[in-house]
């Protein structure tokens, strides 16, 4: 990445770019939903002459850029997003023509399956974007043309896009947020949850064969009555005389 930067800030881009917007036709991502959309920041690198830009503004930029541009798919099938920025440069004004450094912005993206519990893709997927360049900014430098607001959405912006490209990309060619067989129902385990058998009991019946069976239940608690217990009544006194 460090070599990136040095070329960012050593050379001017000629190449243009299209103007991106969140209101782009709709691309086909199948059954598409976009459930989480979660952005870290953790450890980025930082171009050597960039402008700065706080976590927390880069998180909110390319967050919103994100949900523009996919809570518009409202397919069946829940997918999720896990993003991490590695780096950008924002670029500061520059001297025109000679001297035209240029924003860029560096991604680390994974795609979650919602039913599946599991990443579409095992390895993340890197991006590196650039800001859309016109005529104006390819003479004097976004950074004489730009805010570093302006920068951070139009990098964010053309991230997004970029993101949504690839997804068409893996949708046509490996089959990602096709419908499947169960859309619509509870996720059917994978396998009945295995339970332990209960250890035989062997009891010995009147007949002396062995009969294997669980042991009767013991009762909860005691009868609430108990038999009386039988009782032999005392003698009856001796009558006068006898004996």
């Amino acid at each position: 990445m460090r070599r990136l930067f040095a070329l960012l800030t050593g050379l001017t881009l000629l190449a243009a770019c299209a103007e991106h917007s969140s209101q782009d036709p709709l691309v086909d991502l199948g059954e598409f939903h976009l459930g989480h959309n979660i952005v870290v920041m953790p450890n980025p690198q930082v171009g050597p002459i960039s402008r700065s830009a706080t976590k927390e503004e880069w998180i909110a930029a390319l967050t919103g850029e994100l949900d523009a541009r996919f809570r518009r798919y409202d397919g069946d099938q829940l997918y999720h997003f896990g993003i991490s920025i590695d780096g950008y440069m924002l670029a500061p004004p520059g001297v025109p023509v000679i001297y035209n450094p240029r924003s860029a912005l560096f991604l680390s993206v994974t795609i979650w399956d919602d039913a599946a519990a599991g990443k579409l893709n095992p390895e993340v997927k890197r991006f590196t974007v650039f800001e859309t360049t016109t005529g104006e900014s390819l003479v004097v430098g976004s950074g004489h043309q730009r805010t570093r607001e302006e920068q951070m959405a139009g990098l964010s912006r053309n991230a997004a896009a970029a993101i949504e490209d690839w997804l068409e990309e893996q949708h046509r060619t490996e089959g990602w947020f096709d419908r499947r067989p169960d859309t619509g129902s509870a996720p059917a385990p994978s396998a009945p949850a295995p339970t332990a058998p209960a250890a035989p009991v062997t009891a010995a019946p009147a007949t002396g064969a062995p009969v294997t069976g669980s042991p009767p239940a013991a009762p909860s608690q005691p009868p609430a009555t108990m038999p009386a217990a039988k009782v032999k009544p005392p003698a009856a006194p001796a009558r006068p005389g006898e004996g």
